[in-house]
């Protein structure tokens, strides 16, 4: 599950190719941008072929540059889930967009993905300048064309090509895994020869801890509203393995006003209740073991406009 933490791609040491590789390998880190909710997550998800992106149709739930990794016979993605692309509000979304634009500048290639239900629109124009000025050639995917007629994944193809900044677009689902393998071969083509980043067994750079952080998180959001999403992180503040085979597991979850929390908890804990369930359960599936989880909710004020508190989360 888990490899290296490098900031950028220039500070990760390639892994050795495996003794009697029968041909060259391919490597490189590939920036995934798009608006908030366009499927970015998912799309990371299908082409790594396992959970290591939270989803959610909440806006912000990408906070952090998740790095999935995607292994090849011979070819390796190192897929980066970048927040939604959104003009900052607060220190929390500034940090958001200054790391989007560090990994674009370190990135081998660009993915950026639009959703084919709702079209082009200027948020999609917005983000398609911000990779023209990028270095690296640019893949446009447009996603859950499941949900569409033929007429209609016409239209946005031809809106999509005519934003000027790709040369090949895929249309996609990525929930359904329709052409994914074919943009992932494209996108694996488009890499430079390399040695692998990461070792072949593993599909995500994140920790178990910051792992098991968004799972929470994750269940969370899809059971809260308004402004109450945008304002939940999540600490794992231990992990303990006992001898019966039992992990307790032990978080905190931030939000920013006792109204938050008081949603949290709800009326005689339920909501709590309903999260951690569903949390346990998410837990236990990554896991592979059983899960003790004990959660509590505690409020930090304005924690997203705090620059001491995003440093403490490792917000960057």
């Amino acid at each position: 599950m888990s490899g290296p933490d490098p900031q950028g791609p220039q500070r990760l040491a390639p892994v050795p190719d495996p003794e009697g590789a029968a041909e060259p390998t391919r490597a490189g880190f590939v920036a995934l941008a798009g608006r908030p909710n366009v499927g970015k997550s998912t799309m990371v998800n299908a082409m790594v072929g396992r959970k290591v992106a939270i989803t959610s149709d909440k806006p912000q739930t990408t906070r952090r540059a998740i790095r999935g990794v995607a292994t090849g016979a011979a070819e390796q993605l190192v897929l980066v889930d970048l927040p939604g692309v959104q003009r900052p509000r607060d220190a929390l979304t500034e940090r958001m967009q200054r790391r989007v634009e560090r990994e674009l500048k370190d990135a081998d290639a660009a993915l950026m993905v639009i959703n084919g239900e709702e079209g082009v629109g200027p948020g999609d124009r917005w983000i398609a300048a911000l990779l023209a000025a990028a270095p690296v050639p640019v893949v446009i995917a447009v996603n859950k064309v499941d949900r569409l007629d033929a007429p209609r994944v016409i239209t946005v193809l031809s809106a999509a090509a005519e934003l000027g900044i790709a040369d090949d677009i895929f249309p996609v689902s990525a929930r359904k895994g329709t052409g994914v393998l074919e943009l992932r071969a494209h996108l694996g083509a488009l890499m430079p020869a390399s040695p692998f980043f990461f070792p072949p067994e593993d599909n995500s750079d994140q920790s178990e801890a910051q792992l098991l952080a968004e799972l929470v998180r994750e269940a969370a959001l899809r059971r809260t509203f308004q402004e109450v999403p945008h304002s939940v992180e999540v600490v794992i503040d231990e992990i303990d393995r006992d001898r019966s085979g039992v992990t307790r597991v032990l978080g905190k979850i931030w939000v920013e006003t006792e109204s938050q929390k008081g949603i949290l908890i709800g009326a005689h804990g339920k909501m709590i209740k309903q999260i951690g369930t569903a949390a346990r359960k998410e837990l236990q599936r990554e896991l592979g073991v059983q899960v003790h989880l004990e959660l509590s909710v505690r409020v930090r004020k304005g924690w997203r406009g705090d620059e001491r508190a995003l440093d403490r989360l490792g917000i960057e």
